[in-house]
């Protein structure tokens, strides 16, 4: 059903990955703050216009909302609307850290029907649209089928972790995994390279939308702890509750253990 969309995003998330990559080696990425130890790049500019050309050209009468494109109240009236984070894992990026991805998605009535997550670096590509499966570098993908926490593996954020915010969940876990971006957390999930996601910390919906699609495609949930679904192309961005992305026996065991 939206074929089409996969392909165009899949391409361009592939050519804003190309941009990314001139100047990951790059001393001179021209970082700015945008806010207290919230960093942006020149690949981060580069990259968003690349995206807001190639799509907008493909589907102009859809709405549009990136992390680096001026939000307009123009995309809330549209039912069919972009969600795009143009470098996922700014900092990461910026040190060196191959921890990084673009990150594309497609919305329709606020939920996510096309996801697109590339790491440009490795060349790991995730992808899913409603309803037709996920695929990992083009091999069907599904969520991980552990049940017990104790066997699990769970993927965090490098900043938390480093807050040692996990460290009395530490037994809890099979293991605790601290990778950047949390867009490329969310692929390694659906694609069973991790058992869990979860994050702590707020996020706001470019960088979460894509993974959703593609965890639910693999089988799996997105859901905040306190057990609900993500509606996207909200006014406010920003999604306050702490997030959990796995299977949903898992799902259950985390929030109990959260909460």
């Amino acid at each position: 059903m939206f074929s089409e969309e996969l392909i165009a995003g899949k391409v361009a998330a592939r050519n804003a990955g190309k941009i990314l990559m001139k100047y990951f080696s790059d001393s001179n990425k021209q970082v700015k703050y945008k806010s207290l130890n919230n960093p942006v790049t020149i690949a981060d500019y580069e990259a968003d216009q690349y995206l807001l050309d190639f799509i907008g050209g493909e589907f102009p009468d859809d709405g549009w909302l990136s992390e680096e494109t001026v939000d307009t109240k123009e995309r809330l009236n549209k039912s069919r609307v972009w969600i795009v984070d143009p470098l996922d894992g700014t900092k990461e990026f910026i040190e060196g850290v191959p921890h990084f991805s673009v990150s594309i998605a497609l919305v329709e009535d606020g939920y996510p029907v096309v996801g697109i997550i590339y790491n440009p670096y490795t060349e790991e590509m995730f992808s899913a649209q409603k309803d037709k499966g996920a695929s990992f570098n083009g091999s069907n993908i599904n969520i991980s089928k552990k049940e017990q926490l104790k066997e699990a593996s769970i993927t965090v954020s490098r900043s938390e972790y480093k807050k040692k915010l996990w460290e009395k969940y530490s037994d809890n876990f099979g293991s605790i995994e601290p990778i950047g971006s949390v867009a490329y957390k969310l692929g390694l999930v659906g694609a069973n390279k991790y058992d869990i996601f979860s994050t702590i910390a707020p996020k706001n919906e470019w960088d979460i939308c894509a993974g959703d699609c593609i965890v639910r495609e693999a089988g799996g949930l997105v859901k905040t702890i306190n057990d609900k679904n993500i509606i996207y192309n909200q006014k406010k961005t920003l999604v306050t509750d702490p997030i959990i992305a796995t299977n949903s026996i898992l799902f259950n065991s985390v929030t109990d253990l959260l909460y």
